[in-house]
């Protein structure tokens, strides 16, 4: 996958423009300079002006990638459009077919397949028990003593968002520190930002604000660092919410302005109901 800078540069070039031509009235061309070779992270008003001067569509500079359930890309397919569409009961009726079974082989499919059922289950019914049971063997198939990968750490900040409202809160700070332990050491996947928006939206259910705050800042701090704008949107809407609780109402408009920027810019679909 291309990062923002070479994304930018190859649009610019693909066009036979120079640096000069693109930063004019924009930015200095030492900034776009710094921009195509990922040494600067653009804003967000900074990044819509020079997309939109090279005609770049914003929604397409980065994606999260989805897990594969099967070596048959159809099946896979078929996920990531009921995902995406929110269509949560097809998901999960989906996942549950006999067929769908057949084609999940190894390990690491299996994983993404209770993963996904979880998910779906508890977007169907959250009361039922199911999602914590399906999330539960995912984490079961992951290697024993090996480092944690991306979807370990989604499936324990899910297990704990899942738990926040009828266990102990010590049970379920575990499993938050569990999924942000050494998240830094590793190789980095836009999917690792759902982590810290799940650890702070999982801190401010348990009015512990200060702390939800300083996830969702790290948590940002960890996306710009890597290029990416991906949850960003949400980050800045819980922020904002903590801060309108918090009758901070000048940190509240420009958290939510912020909010606002990047659903724009990304098409962001933004979570607004924290409770």
């Amino acid at each position: 996958m291309q990062t923002l800078g070479t994304t930018l540069k190859s649009a610019r070039q693909a066009q036979h423009l120079t640096q000069h031509q693109v930063a004019q009235d924009i930015c200095a061309q030492s900034m776009l300079s710094a921009i195509e070779h990922d040494r600067y992270v653009p804003n967000a008003r900074l990044l819509l002006a020079l997309c939109q001067r090279l005609n770049v569509a914003v929604s397409a500079l980065k994606l999260a990638d989805n897990f594969a359930i099967s070596a048959d890309a159809s099946f896979n397919h078929r996920v990531e459009m009921l995902c995406n569409a929110h269509q949560y009961q097809a998901l999960k009726d989906f996942l549950l077919v006999p067929a769908t079974l057949t084609h999940v082989q190894t390990d690491e499919q299996t994983q993404a397949y209770y993963y996904y059922l979880g998910i779906a289950c508890w977007q169907v019914d959250a009361t039922s028990g199911d999602a914590i049971q399906n999330i539960q063997l995912a984490l079961g198939m992951a290697t024993p003593n090996a480092p944690l990968t991306t979807l370990s750490r989604l499936a324990l900040i899910s297990l704990a968002v899942f738990k926040t409202a009828h266990y102990a809160a010590a049970h379920v700070e575990t499993l938050v520190t569990q999924a942000l332990q050494d998240i830094e050491a590793g190789p980095y996947e836009e999917n690792l930002n759902i982590v810290y928006y799940l650890a702070g939206l999982v801190a401010y259910q348990q009015h512990a604000p200060e702390l939800a705050m300083n996830r969702l800042t790290a948590g940002i701090a960890f996306a710009t660092a890597h290029n990416s704008h991906y949850m960003l949107a949400n980050c800045y809407q819980l922020l904002a919410q903590l801060a309108l609780e918090a009758n901070d109402t000048t940190a509240a408009q420009q958290a939510s302005e912020r909010s606002a920027v990047f659903r724009e810019l990304f098409h962001e679909q933004v979570h607004d109901e924290f409770g």
